[in-house]
This record gives C-alpha cells, sequence and structure tokens, in this order.
C-alpha cells in the first residue's frame, strides 16, 4: 500500500517557516499584504477566497479582499488592479480565476505589476522560470508540487516525471520547474494528442496528473514503487453524500494506492499546498521589494 503524501502536514510545516520570515520582516518595518480580487459569485471561487484570506490574517499579513459584482466591466477590473498595482501596502496580487465572460482574463495578467504577480502567470515571470531566474514568480500549485516531491524524500536528479496537461497553470510551468538546473529530471508532457498514455506513464518513475478527467491514471499506468501526484479535483455524482457529489482526483485512488509507492489525496493533496505556495510567493514578493532599492520600509 502506497505511504499517504499528506499535504496538510507539510503545508503546516511551511506555515511555520513563514512565520518566522513573516516576524523577520515586521521587525524591519514591512509587513507583507496580499490583495485578492473575485469578480462574479462562483461558489467555488469564493471558497478559495476566503481561505485564502483567512489563511493571510492567521499568518498576520495585510490582506485585502475585494468582491466585485459578475457586470463588472474589463476598464473598472483593470482600473481596480492598476490601483493595487500603485497601493504600497500591497505586496502580492491575485485576481482569481475564472472571471466572468466579459473579461479578458490575460489582459488582468498583463496589466499586474510583475512583481506583484503572485500566481505566477505574468508573461515576465513565465520567461523568468523558463531561464531559472529565481527572482521571478513560480505558480503556486507547480511550486506545491515540487515542495511534497521533496518532503516525501522523492529522488528527482535523473528521475523520469511524466507530466499529464500541458495548462499553463500547471502542467507547463510544472514541466519547465521540474527541468531545472539542481532538479534535473527527466519530463515528458502527455496531453490529449498524445498516444500510448499508459505505456509511457508506466516508465516513469513520478507521474504529477493535472489533466483534469476523473480518474484518468488507472492501475495499469503505475509501475509499482512510483510517487504520484493528483493535482485532479473533480465532482462526481455521489447519492450517498448530503452534498450530492464527491470529490475525486484525475487519478483513481483506490486502484493505483495499491501499486504506488506513495501518493497523494484528493482532498487534502495538493490543495493546501496551492494556497501554502501563495502565503510563500507573498513574503517573497515583501522581501523583494522591501530589499530593491530606494525602497521605502512599510509600517
Amino acid at each position: 500500500m502506497a505511504k499517504l503524501i499528506d499535504g496538510r502536514a507539510i503545508a503546516e510545516r511551511v506555515y511555520a517557516e513563514l512565520r518566522d520570515e513573516i516576524a523577520s520582516l515586521k521587525s524591519r518595518g514591512a509587513t507583507p499584504g496580499l490583495a485578492v480580487v473575485l469578480v462574479g459569485d462562483d461558489p467555488a471561487s469564493r471558497a478559495y477566497v476566503r481561505a485564502k484570506d483567512k489563511m493571510c490574517r492567521e499568518l498576520g499579513l495585510h490582506s485585502v479582499k475585494l468582491e466585485l459584482p459578475a457586470t463588472t466591466t474589463q476598464e473598472e477590473l483593470l482600473a481596480r488592479v492598476n490601483a493595487l498595482n500603485r497601493d504600497e501596502k500591497i505586496d502580492g496580487i491575485l485576481v482569481q480565476s475564472p472571471p466572468p465572460p466579459q473579461i479578458d482574463e490575460a489582459a488582468i495578467v498583463r496589466a499586474l505589476d510583475p512583481r506583484k504577480d503572485v500566481d505566477g502567470f505574468h508573461p515576465l515571470n513565465v520567461a523568468k522560470l523558463t531561464l531559472d531566474d529565481d527572482s521571478g514568480f513560480v505558480p503556486c500549485t507547480p511550486l506545491g508540487c515540487l515542495r511534497l516531491l521533496r518532503e516525501t524524500g522523492t529522488v528527482l536528479s535523473a528521475a523520469n516525471v511524466v507530466v499529464l496537461g500541458r495548462s499553463m497553470i500547471v502542467g507547463k510551468p510544472m514541466a519547465l520547474l521540474l527541468m531545472r538546473k539542481g532538479i534535473d529530471a527527466t519530463v515528458t508532457v502527455i496531453h490529449s494528442r498524445t498516444r500510448n498514455i499508459p505505456e509511457i506513464c508506466r516508465r516513469a518513475d513520478v507521474i504529477v496528473a493535472a489533466i483534469g478527467r476523473p480518474h484518468f491514471v488507472r492501475t495499469e499506468f503505475v509501475r509499482e514503487g512510483a510517487t504520484v501526484i493528483d493535482v485532479g479535483i473533480n465532482r462526481m455524482e455521489d447519492a450517498g453524500n448530503e452534498r450530492g457529489y464527491k470529490l475525486v482526483g484525475d487519478v483513481d485512488f483506490d486502484g493505483v494506492s495499491k501499486v504506488a509507492g506513495a501518493i497523494t489525496p484528493v482532498p487534502g493533496g495538493v490543495g493546501p499546498m496551492t494556497i501554502a505556495m501563495l502565503m510563500s510567493n507573498t513574503i517573497k514578493a515583501c522581501r523583494q521589494n522591501s530589499t530593491s532599492p530606494g525602497t521605502v520600509l512599510k509600517n
């Protein structure tokens, strides 16, 4: 039976480290600040925003939560983003995805000050990830996956890693991160046009599943002893559940956990780490903003 990778416990270790750094920053007059912008009333997005705001407050960060109506125009949202770009109390800005259809999300991301783009999606931060420039911000979910792998003692140097999915949120940055010098994994990215997917996956030492299809990765995909990181979070009907559904990953946990060496659960695996890495990126932004030439430390 696979070792369970407990994302909640590992996230708590991250928070313990961050509390020390937050205390050090505050002693020098700098309080990290995060602004989260929610447009519309999508229930899942609202829950994520609440969780992020709650963790900010628990850590003692300056937290701004902007909840805008679903009718917000592109120009109105850009004006809000520009105001946050200028706000010296804000080190990190996150505009919750997905926005309503009238919003051009890519244009909003480009409008962010890249020094405050703690989600890591601005073109400048994507370029820095590609160039192994540590001053940029790595998207939170891939960063959390890497921490999970390291905490589990997974050897990544020269390891064969298969990443299922090529999104800019997880798949592409995950592959770039794993290929970095010093991490040195050999990465294969699988997508909807890939042939012989089970065969490719069976050669992997590590599988990172972020394909958005419930239970896509089955037992026959996984060689014995492999480490499996399940990024997926999907709703499946469940008449026995009072909510009428249950949350499952992209991996068939019941089957795969019998052959894998280590595996993340859903929920409780990658999810808690995404928020932990958002907090980590925010503290990093504050540190970098506070040590930039000519920067005045904030009260």
